[in-house]
């Protein structure tokens, strides 16, 4: 399979998540549009938002997800990251019943717990997808369902663009960034014993286009992706 490293053409220096996101924490609800993430959410058909009455948000950061989903009525909603600094954000913001410091594929939560495991934007800092969605799977109950929310690798391998951010003082950093083909997304959660339901794509459009324009060259290129997994 292909690596990111492969099309990199940033070459900004690289620090692991953590690290990067306890960086970003300060200033990431500024530069992390909602077109990216909640937009697609809010183009799809399932799950059944109402319906749901346990949430596991995984890699949660400072609670954008969570209030998404808190505003459609889920009550309970556990989550966790890796990073200690978008935790902290996440409890100012209060919108989550526990909140977690621990990695995406081995949470610590109950097993069998949740009608909805959700994450956004977290999958390309996993070398492997397997054990996250095994992970998944374990902490969903029968009927339940799993969404996921990432950037696109036809994006990635267009721009050759890693996950990064500008500390205020000095050059951009990278965040370790992996790039994983639909395909393997595909086998890594049947593997797992999920079964997809939907998909969804964004586009970059006029809309990104008058937030970044030099993104001009990239229009109607796909730019995150959104796949909805059912367990049987």
């Amino acid at each position: 399979m292909p690596s990111f490293a492969d099309f990199d053409r940033r070459n900004y220096r690289i620090v692991d998540v953590a690290a990067g996101y306890d960086g970003w924490a300060p200033t990431y609800e500024q530069t992390v549009m909602d077109e990216m993430d909640l937009a697609l959410l809010d183009r799809l058909h399932h799950p059944d938002w109402s319906g749901v009455r346990r949430a596991a948000d995984l890699g949660c950061g400072t609670g954008r997800t969570g209030a998404w989903l808190r505003e459609r009525g889920i009550q309970r909603i556990d989550g966790v990251d890796v990073s200690a600094g978008m935790l902290a954000r996440a409890r100012e913001r209060g919108v989550h019943t526990t909140l977690a410091e621990a990695d995406v594929r081995d949470t610590g939560l109950a097993g069998g717990a949740y009608d909805l495991v959700i994450s956004s934007l977290i999958d390309e800092h996993l070398d492997d997808l397997a054990p996250y969605y095994a992970e998944t799977w374990r902490l969903t109950a029968p009927g339940g369902m799993c969404v996921t929310v990432s950037y696109h690798p036809q994006f990635m391998m267009v721009t050759g663009m890693p996950t990064h951010y500008t500390p205020e003082a000095g050059e951009p950093v990278a965040i370790s960034t992996h790039l994983h083909l639909i395909s393997e997304q595909i086998s890594a959660a049947s593997a797992a014993g999920w079964v997809l339901t939907e998909m969804a794509e964004a586009l970059v459009d006029d809309a990104w286009i008058a937030a970044k324009p030099k993104w001009a060259e990239l229009r109607g290129y796909p730019f995150t992706l959104a796949l909805v997994w059912s367990r049987p």
